[in-house]
């Protein structure tokens, strides 16, 4: 069944394709304005482009400045392990001196000093994804991750008939969205599973191969595992990998995910994946321009923007709600 928490802003097919779409302008020559003219100017640092989500984040992002007629520049790191990256990328994009910045932190620390300097610069930071322990970005467009989290353990209770071992591989420990999509899960678990127990946690930083090495340790030193969360594309096909290649049973070990991509969707419909929670990424970005636009007019903001989530699994993957959601 659906989550009601879906929010904001859900796009059909034909946004979808603007995931092919080229890159925006790199930005201008500094004052808050594009190159040659006084369209506003913002700057978007991601996590990376290893997974589809991002690429669906930057075509939101891409309907939001067409919409509200500004340009944006959208880069990540190559990885979403390369804070150090990422954190130049955003000192770059403050050199430009941008109408306004949109970050996704990997790290939820280490941008503080960054962030400060926007501050000082008088240019507004909007977060988008993930938050950080800063009070200077207006606001935050993102999923309720320890939501989200909560209804991938409630599917996960229900896949291990509420009792046995489970495992989770999250994407890391450094960034909220890390966190959130840690504790969410255990809470719930905690909460209202007695008879479940946590056997362990790791971190593949959403890398595929570190993930699936991870996942294959865990089933290894427990012979009776029921369960594991992947926290993010990365780590859920991760697992996915694994079971595969030690041909485990996929009726004996429950796999939930997180996000999508074509790899995820191919693991639900092909019974190795019992179900994952989707974002609306496409959502996220154009709710982050959108934000920016206000910010840079002098309008408030609320301090988050819900952009909500749902579970899919093989009963309803297809349907029309949940394909608007999903990004390959």
């Amino acid at each position: 069944m659906f989550s009601k928490r879906l929010t904001g802003v859900v796009v059909g097919a034909a946004i979808t394709a603007l995931v092919l779409a080229g890159c925006a302008s790199d930005g201008g020559d500094g004052g808050g304005t594009a190159s040659g003219g006084d369209t506003p100017y913002i700057a978007l640092i991601s996590k990376g482009f290893q997974h589809q989500f991002w690429q669906a984040v930057k075509a939101g992002a891409e309907q939001a400045a067409d919409e509200f007629d500004v340009e944006i520049s959208f880069e990540g790191p190559d990885t979403e392990a390369d804070v150090d990256q990422q954190i130049q990328m955003l000192q770059t994009a403050l050199d430009k001196s941008p109408a306004a910045i949109g970050f996704a932190a990997l790290d939820s620390q280490a941008a503080g000093p960054l962030l400060q300097q926007a501050q000082d610069s008088n240019i507004p930071v909007i977060a988008f994804d993930s938050g950080v322990e800063s009070d200077i970005p207006l606001t935050t467009a993102a999923t309720d991750n320890l939501a989200a989290a909560a209804e991938a353990a409630k599917h996960m209770a229900d896949a291990v008939g509420h009792e046995g071992k489970v495992a989770l591989v999250v994407h890391d420990q450094t960034s909220v969205t890390g966190q959130q999509r840690r504790d969410g899960f255990v809470s719930y678990l905690e909460e209202n599973e007695p008879n479940i127990e946590i056997v362990d946690i790791q971190y593949g930083g959403g890398d595929q191969a570190k993930s699936a090495d991870l996942a294959k340790a865990i089933i290894a030193a427990h012979p009776d595992l029921k369960g594991i969360y992947g926290s993010n594309e990365g780590s859920a096909i991760g697992v996915v990998q694994a079971v595969k290649e030690l041909g485990v049973d996929p009726s004996a070990l429950a796999v939930v995910g997180f996000d999508s991509g074509k790899a995820q969707m191919d693991a639900i419909r092909d019974g190795l994946m019992i179900g994952a929670i989707t974002q609306n990424p496409v959502g996220i970005g154009y709710e982050t321009v959108k934000a920016a636009v206000a910010a840079i007019n002098g309008e408030s903001l609320p301090k988050t923007i819900d952009t909500g989530f749902y579970w899919y699994d093989a009963t309803n993957i297809d349907d029309e709600k949940i394909q608007a959601v999903l990004y390959e």
